[in-house]
């Protein structure tokens, strides 16, 4: 079935930050758009709703008080029609459970006509219509297997990144081997020996999950990371100013060669543990060794594992210790993967990959107003959303940009100021002089 009318923008994926384009986009009456999520509901990495976790953000970046704090689809205005107003008020936290997160988001995407779940993008190419070249994307309902054909003059890629399994680990995937993204959905049975790997907050979170269980239910907890300690995420007020408008434009006039050298000296931006989660490890490891108790945990630190492989009923890892060299083996029943997230090109842009540009690493190239760069003779654009950490530096995943991000990207569509990008937001200046204010409007 193919509709006949041409959307300004479809948006595919919706994770939180197409989302948040889909409530800002809302009233805005002169740009029609459409999102489309394979998953028949939104829940926002599901497996990881823990209990007591937290976003590490504020709640301010939900999915549009950034660029509109009058949006009837903010984080206060569902607290208000929940009237859990008071009760957030008495709770004076600005780091809300990711639970209540997620319920926000949910009740957000049950409100906007123009989110479409159960729809599953198979392609996305070129044709001519109406005089000009715009972009078809087919489009599967369900499991019908009948192929829906929509257009539109932009497209917005929100799919995010997908779980990283190193290389030596994937054969092993399975109901004892999983990336800490599955967590909740595996049945974890007492007295098992457990192995977490990494130090990002997820392993943190799940670590402390399984501490807290094991004092109930024994078993062995072992927890690995080649880093050089489980350290905090760097949190101080100055050190956020790094997720601001104002450092992505320090950042994307930088040359290529420097942002990655920059980013490798980033990690903990963006990578560590909240040092709440590190506290609640300690105060939890400390209470169980009182009165010379030794819990049977084990955590060590500057350790990479290399390989696994199944021996005798249960995993055998084996690797190295990175500062001494000296090798290390460990043996676990279950071995779980907090080995982070990695851009995915996905495959319903394979019609359009020898048009896109690609960096010397096989990358997105990305304009500083979010479209890729291509050699597509059309109307609109590719734009792209968490896909441009490389150009466009550590905030790109991070859930308090998001607004701005979507802010600048429906300027370009609406080809006027629908959202105010506001310059100059933080005290410090990042290079030798302060970045000068751009136009971000295209028409």
């Amino acid at each position: 079935m193919k509709h006949s009318s041409v959307y300004d923008v479809i948006g595919i994926g919706l994770g939180p930050f197409n989302l948040g384009m889909a409530a800002l986009l809302d009233p805005v009456e002169d740009v029609s758009a459409l999102f489309f999520e394979k998953e028949e509901e939104f829940n926002w990495h599901p497996n990881m709703l823990i209990e007591g976790t937290t976003l590490q953000v504020p709640f301010f970046a939900d999915l549009v008080s950034m660029a509109d704090v009058r949006s009837e689809y903010s984080f206060l205005h569902y607290l208000q029609e929940h009237q859990r107003l008071y009760h957030f008020y008495f709770l004076e936290k600005f780091h809300i459970p990711r639970k209540e997160y997620n319920a926000y988001c949910r009740w957000v995407s049950g409100r906007l006509s123009s989110c479409r779940f159960g729809r599953t993008v198979t392609r996305v190419e070129v044709v001519e219509k109406d005089a000009g070249s715009v972009y078809e994307v087919g489009v599967l309902r369900g499991s019908s297997g009948v192929e829906e054909v929509y257009y539109a003059e932009n497209v917005v890629l929100g799919i995010g990144t997908q779980p990283y399994i190193p290389p030596a680990f994937q054969e092993a995937l399975g109901d004892t081997v999983f990336h800490t993204s599955e967590y909740l959905k595996k049945n974890l049975h007492p007295d098992q020996s457990i192995a977490v790997l990494g130090s990002g907050q997820s392993s943190a979170e799940v670590f402390l999950d399984l501490a807290r269980s094991q004092q109930e239910t024994g078993g062995r907890l072992q927890w690995f990371t080649r880093s050089n300690g489980f350290f905090p995420m760097e949190y101080s007020k100055l050190g956020l100013e790094y997720f601001s408008p104002d450092y992505i434009d320090f950042f994307y006039e930088l040359p290529q060669e420097k942002k990655d050298a920059l980013l490798k000296d980033q990690g903990l931006l963006y990578k560590g543990i909240s040092a709440e989660t590190i506290a609640d490890i300690y105060d939890h490891l400390y209470e169980r060794t009182i009165e010379g108790a030794s819990p049977d945990i084990h955590l060590q630190a500057m350790t990479e594992l290399t390989s696994i492989q199944w021996e005798n009923g249960r995993w055998a890892l084996n690797g190295v210790h990175r500062v001494k060299e000296d090798k290390v083996s460990a043996e676990a029943d279950v071995v779980i993967l907090g080995t982070g997230y990695q851009p995915a090109v996905p495959l319903f842009l394979q019609p359009l990959t020898d048009k896109i540009l690609w960096d010397d690493q096989g990358r997105f190239q990305v304009e500083k107003t979010y479209e890729l760069k291509t050699n597509l003779n059309t109307r609109g654009d590719l734009f792209v959303q968490n896909g441009e950490l490389h150009s466009h530096g550590v905030g790109a995943p991070d859930l308090g940009l998001g607004a701005h991000r979507n802010a600048v990207i429906i300027n370009r569509l609406a080809g006027r100021e629908v959202y105010l990008v506001q310059a100059e937001n933080v005290f410090q200046t990042f290079g030798a002089s302060r970045q000068p204010e751009h136009s971000i409007i295209k028409k």
